[in-house]
């Protein structure tokens, strides 16, 4: 059985920090001797998980601090949770994610309503703003965006 060795020295820049007289900071970099020990230090206490955290498959372990302020629910969760079965390297973790985030925005509006909160889309979607810098492009949108819906409701509702 033979083994494949590479030459390193092929590589293109390889090795190219292991010269200290080579070093691209050094006429800014003033060393202290503690550069290698950096790896050393007092890791953080591990925050005690009160709610459902969602782990990429990447990590061997959860994240020493993590935020808890919204923990996944509903539809949105449940595609969060498929999203995270799968690596970080693949649409199949990232499309569902953002998918997700979608889903969240019209949970959130339905949840406001529940509980009686009708919410200011207006304001919330920075329309006010857009509208006094960008009052051409605002009316260009919100007028495609009736054509369309126009188009999609006389589609839907047109008898055969």
């Amino acid at each position: 059985m033979t083994t494949n060795k590479i030459d390193v020295t092929t590589i293109p820049g390889y090795g190219m920090d292991a010269d200290p007289e080579n070093e691209p900071t050094y006429p800014m970099k003033h060393y202290t001797g503690d550069d290698h020990n950096r790896i050393n230090y007092e890791r953080s206490v591990q925050q005690p998980q009160t709610v459902e955290i969602l782990q990429s498959t990447e990590r061997p372990a959860i994240t020493t601090v993590f935020g808890t302020s919204v923990p996944p629910s509903g539809l949105s969760g449940a595609i969060r949770r498929y999203a995270f079965k799968h690596s970080e390297d693949r649409y199949r973790h990232w499309l569902p994610l953002i998918f997700a985030d979608r889903i969240n925005v019209f949970e959130g509006v339905i949840e406001d309503l529940r509980k009686g909160h009708v919410p200011n889309v207006f304001a919330e979607r920075g329309w006010k703003v857009e509208m006094k810098h960008n009052a051409v492009g605002f009316l260009s949108k919100l007028a495609i965006t009736a054509l369309v819906t126009a188009a999609i409701v006389t589609t839907v509702t047109r008898k055969k």
